[in-house]
């Protein structure tokens, strides 16, 4: 029964997203939208009980380095994470907190080794009660917290 703002940045996936939402009859609950999450979001969105992101993530410099079947397939702009690796978990953290309703979760996908410093990133931010979930090759893949609105 819930509702879903799909938010993505390129035009392409944009596309992809619609016809999945079309293909899996959710376009009653699920509403796709251009969004940059580097961006401060728009109050005009409402508020949000939890916000799902798997940002980019990988290091700058790593990106070379990555298989073929991910260096050369997938955009550059869905891998780049800046410097190392952490740009939109310190962006998002901050900018979109404002847009969750108190108690509201952030859920994060992460990189290999980086669950720990996105935990600390979340924690600055005002997120206690954070978790991480391990994937099922044992990697922590997933930090959540929730927004705390006392201390």
């Amino acid at each position: 029964a819930c509702r879903v703002v799909l938010g993505e940045w390129s035009d392409g996936a944009l596309k992809i997203c619609r016809q999945n939402i079309r293909r899996n009859s959710l376009t009653a609950r699920v509403v796709p939208m251009q969004t940059d999450a580097r961006e401060k979001p728009d109050k005009s969105l409402g508020e949000f009980q939890c916000i799902v992101s798997n940002p980019p993530y990988i290091p700058r410099a790593d990106i070379d380095t990555l298989d073929a079947s991910v260096k050369d397939y997938e955009p550059h702009l869905a891998l780049d994470g800046g410097e190392d690796g952490l740009d939109f978990y310190h962006t998002i953290s901050e900018k979109w907190k404002e847009v969750l309703v108190p108690g509201g979760r952030l859920y994060f996908e992460v990189g290999i080794g980086q669950a720990d410093s996105v935990l600390r990133i979340m924690r600055a931010q005002g997120f206690g009660d954070i978790q991480v979930v391990k994937d099922l090759h044992d990697i922590p893949r997933v930090v959540f917290g929730t927004l705390c609105t006392e201390i």
